[in-house]
């Protein structure tokens, strides 16, 4: 898992070599172990996997990142079920939702459906050529997954 300060290290050359930080948007999928981050550029167009960090990590690692870069907006995972019925795993995501409207009010949240999510991200690594072993990374998972959301809603936003 990536340190805070090697997240900061991520950047990106614009046509007149200026570094631009990323962190515009991030997707964070919330479970009881792992906590999957993403960004995109600051165009908006491109969703780039960050980091994995540990459940336990990450208020500290988010309190650290939103000092050092400007955030415009949380997109969240959120699991329905194929019945549109709330997944077991809000049991999670709940509880994080409301410390983080509490701890930042100012920071607009988003909802965004993560279903199969995480099945597009193993058949994106198998794609990718990823050997069995590096496909069983499920913190790898999870951030593939986080970036998946990310584009997606990307995605969404050019038709409105």
């Amino acid at each position: 898992m990536a340190e805070i300060g090697q997240i900061n290290e991520m950047h990106y050359l614009c046509p007149k070599y200026k570094k631009i930080k990323w962190g515009e948007f991030w997707p964070l999928i919330t479970e009881k172990k792992r906590v999957g981050l993403a960004a995109t550029d600051p165009l908006q167009i491109i969703a780039t996997r960050l980091t994995t960090v540990s459940a336990e990590e990450i208020w500290n690692f988010l309190e650290a990142y939103f000092v050092k870069e400007e955030v415009e907006l949380v997109l969240v995972g959120y699991p329905v079920q194929l019945n549109n019925q709330p997944s077991e795993a809000l049991r999670y995501i709940n509880p994080f939702l409301q410390k983080l409207q509490e701890k930042y009010p100012a920071l607009p949240v988003k909802l965004m459906d993560e279903r199969y999510t995480s099945r597009m991200a193993f058949q994106t690594m198998i794609d990718a050529g990823l050997k069995k072993k590096e496909r069983q990374d499920k913190a790898l998972v999870d951030g593939v997954s986080a970036t998946i959301i990310l584009q997606s809603y990307l995605e969404s936003r050019k038709f409105i």
